[in-house]
C-alpha cells in the first residue's frame, strides 16, 4: 500500500469528529452504520481513523448526522500544527480538541444537565480541580 492510501492525521481528526458527533445524538456504532447500510466494525475503523472516508461518504454522514461536511474539518488547521496530533498544555483547545472516551462521556453526560448554574457550579469545580492537580505536578 503506498503512503497516500495510509490514513493521515487528518484521517483521524474526522474519525474523531464522527465519534463525538455519533455520541453526542446518542447513537450506537451499530445504529449509525445501520443508518448508512455498513457494518459497527466499518463505522468503528472510521472513527479510529483506521479507513479513510471518502468524499461521497462524507457527505452522507454529514447528512444522516445533520451537520455540514465542514463540522468534520473545524480545527483541523491547529490540530495539524501539533505533534502527534495532541493539544499542547498551554494551548487554547480549538472547536474539537482531542477527546478521549471519558472526556466525551463527560461532555455528554455535561450536556444532559438543564441547570445553567449546577453547570457553571460543576465547570468551576472541574477547572479548580485541574489546576490543583497541575499545581501538584508543578511541584
Amino acid at each position: 500500500m503506498s503512503d497516500s492510501k495510509l490514513p493521515s492525521k487528518i484521517d483521524h481528526l474526522v474519525g474523531q469528529r464522527l465519534r463525538w458527533r455519533r455520541r453526542e445524538l446518542g447513537l450506537t456504532q451499530e445504529q449509525l452504520g445501520e443508518r448508512l447500510g455498513l457494518t459497527f466494525q466499518q463505522v468503528q475503523k472510521y472513527e479510529k481513523g483506521v479507513n479513510r472516508i471518502s468524499a461521497g461518504r462524507l457527505y452522507e454522514l454529514s447528512t444522516v448526522l445533520e451537520i455540514p461536511v465542514l463540522y468534520f474539518y473545524e480545527g483541523a488547521e491547529e490540530y495539524l500544527r501539533l505533534p502527534n496530533g495532541e493539544l499542547a498544555e498551554d494551548s487554547e483547545p480549538g472547536p474539537l480538541p482531542y477527546m478521549d472516551n471519558e472526556a466525551m462521556e463527560l461532555v455528554a453526560a455535561f450536556q444532559q444537565i438543564s441547570d445553567e448554574a449546577l453547570r457553571k457550579s460543576l465547570i468551576a469545580t472541574i477547572k479548580a480541580a485541574a489546576s490543583a492537580h497541575q499545581n501538584r505536578e508543578d511541584d
